[in-house]
């Protein structure tokens, strides 16, 4: 068969997402840190009376609606936020601004996996840091890589652990790239990054409404920088990549900041009562300020109960990966959900 792809793209490893299920299938779910509960009753209103005269027209560039509806969420101008098809989309974006063969891309490790297939894709070089132990941020590394772009996830995925603000800070005086702040779990955490994009013109914090906001199946993302930065991000995003019904919904959902707020505080005191649990099945549990918690079996013994889990139907997060191959990544589900992953573990590890 003639080969029509570019050689990175034809030995590049497909980047895999968490398993998926059929709807109304009776599963635990807990593999893809999606939130528990549904989206605000003001989502579901939004979509009852969505004007389906819309459809039938393009939607606005800019996805305006739901930009205003940030700007007054979080009380940062309009023109410093871009609205993405997830904000997996916008790190694309960022990738496709930044990044070509000769040009580095930093990260520490471990972390999100698309970062490295996002590098792959564009022929650029991959500079991955490992983290301590402890998930200290290697700072004078990443510096000295000095990547065109350096993402760093705060809170990182799978550990759950967040990147203290003067650790970004310094990042952001030294570095001559972009420093991409990835907050897609930022709703669960005691603090975050928007004042450096404020502070620094080289800084972009990304979030989701995936994790906080429930609405992973929208797909709906957004990020705040500083309009000079965006201006050039703007040049290399897909011309309507937010679609009409993704734009009010979106709008609605930041509009109901004290639905989510309520479901985040119901989700933080489920995660602390199940790293209590899982602790006394002798697991150990590192601290974590998402929705889902990294957890170390006693025996090591991840992968096999990763399986034995999925065999009494409750699905969790298994890498076959260095560091993480003898770890689990559990979703914080609601307190029935929890429950029953609770006596399941019970019965497997005693």
């Amino acid at each position: 068969m003639t080969n029509y792809f570019r050689s990175n793209i034809d030995f590049l490893p497909p980047y895999t997402p968490s398993e998926q299920i059929e709807p109304n299938t009776k599963i635990i779910k807990l593999n893809s840190n999606e939130n528990p509960y549904p989206p605000s009753p003001q989502v579901t209103e939004a979509l009852r009376n969505f004007d389906v005269e819309l459809l039938r027209r393009y939607p606005n560039a800019f996805a305006r609606e739901f930009r205003q509806a940030a700007s007054q969420a979080l009380g940062v101008p309009v023109d410093w936020i871009i609205a993405g098809n997830g904000s997996d989309e916008l790190l694309s974006v960022v990738m496709r601004a930044c990044a070509e063969p000769g040009r580095k891309v930093a990260y520490p490790v471990p972390t999100y996996l698309l970062y490295r297939t996002l590098t792959q894709m564009q022929a650029a070089e991959s500079v991955e840091i490992p983290y301590s132990e402890d998930y200290r941020l290697p700072v004078e590394e990443l510096i000295a890589a000095n990547g065109s772009v350096t993402f760093i996830a705060s809170p990182n995925s799978p550990s759950g652990h967040v990147v203290p603000i003067e650790d970004l800070r310094k990042l952001a005086t030294h570095l001559s790239g972009i420093l991409a702040i990835d907050e897609a779990y930022v709703d669960f955490a005691e603090e975050n990054a928007l004042d450096l994009t404020q502070e620094f013109d080289n800084v972009i914090s990304l979030r989701t409404l995936s994790k906080g906001y429930s609405l992973a199946g929208l797909r709906l993302g957004f990020a705040i920088a500083n309009p000079k930065l965006l201006s050039t991000l703007y040049k290399v995003k897909d011309s309507y990549n937010v679609d009409a019904i993704a734009c009010a919904l979106g709008a609605a959902a930041m509009n109901d900041q004290a639905y989510k707020n309520a479901c985040i505080a119901k989700i933080k005191a489920s995660r602390k009562k199940l790293a209590i649990e899982l602790k006394e099945l002798g697991f150990r549990v590192w601290d974590s300020q998402t929705n889902f918690l990294l957890v170390q079996p006693r025996k090591g013994n991840a992968e096999e109960l990763s399986q034995r889990l999925k065999e009494h139907k409750i699905l969790v997060r298994y890498f076959k990966q260095p560091r993480l191959d003898d770890k689990l990544r559990i979703t914080v589900g609601n307190d029935e959900q929890n429950r029953i992953l609770v006596e399941t573990l019970f019965s497997l590890v005693k």
